[in-house]
């Protein structure tokens, strides 16, 4: 698996720090031996690059999507960010991507909010517009599914619902874990997938090192059963992880967590 480090901050100066996570999670990944599938963890096992964050933001977006699309299809690719604005550029490259090898793209998302506010800037989608700007570019709803909504404003959940954005909540995910699992899985059937990660879809008891705390998440253990199950899906071609904030945590327990994740991943 690629691990490519995009600390990319474009939060209207609400996420400041994120920039820290790419390192903090490699550092806390060197920590881990194996996974839980007894695999051997060793940061020497995986190819690491890094994506160079210019103050230009329109030119730092558009070096991503160049970098992003030049990687996808040799072998799957994990962006650690940042915050969840880096995945505008991402999607946007993955779209195009699978569009021109004749394939349909499927995003999965798991995330406390939606990401649909009204765009602040059309060229520079912030962490809270971004998922609306890449529909507004034609990215077909339908193929969207966010899990772990628990805070939307009245604006975001109109536009859901308008446009069809398929979701699935914390209450139905309570329900049957591995019954809805299956359906988050089955969503990409026959589908390239990216899964986009917003550490905040994790209850803050446990991943407190973030920008907007939602109580009323996941649990650490919850989330790696979801993430341990995603990992046996041939067709995820890619991953972000983002809003990890090492300034906001606590003895590390995010970017531990986050780093975990990664190597459930791999």
């Amino acid at each position: 698996m690629k691990i490519m480090k995009v600390p990319l901050v474009n939060g209207l100066n609400k996420t400041k720090g994120v920039e820290e996570a790419p390192e903090k999670i490699l550092e806390c990944l060197d920590e881990i031996y194996s996974n839980e599938m007894g695999r051997e963890i060793s940061l020497d096992h995986f190819n690491i690059d890094k994506i160079l964050i210019d103050d230009d933001l329109v030119k730092t977006n558009d070096l991503i999507y160049r970098k992003a699309f030049d990687n996808f299809g040799n072998e799957r690719i994990l962006f650690l960010g940042g915050d969840h604005s880096v995945s505008y550029p991402l999607t946007r490259s993955f779209f195009d991507y699978t569009q021109n090898a004749g394939r349909e793209p499927a995003i999965i998302i798991f995330d406390a909010h939606p990401d649909l506010m009204e765009p602040v800037d059309q060229k520079i989608p912030t962490h809270e517009e971004w998922l609306r700007s890449l529909v507004n570019d034609g990215f077909d709803p339908k193929n969207i599914l966010i899990v772990g909504i628990r805070n939307a404003d009245p604006s975001e959940i109109q536009f859901l619902n308008e446009v069809g954005i398929k979701r699935m909540t914390i209450n139905e995910m309570m329900f049957n874990m591995e019954e809805k699992t299956d359906a988050i899985m089955e969503f990409g059937y026959n589908k390239d997938v990216y899964l986009s990660i917003d550490i905040d879809v994790v209850d803050p008891a446990f991943a407190p090192g973030t920008g907007y705390c939602e109580p009323g998440g996941f649990t650490s253990r919850e989330f790696l059963y979801i993430i341990q199950r995603m990992n046996k899906m041939k067709n995820l071609k890619a991953v972000d992880l983002v809003e990890v904030n090492p300034t906001k945590d606590v003895h590390d327990v995010t970017s531990q967590l986050a780093a975990k994740i990664v190597s459930e991943l791999n």
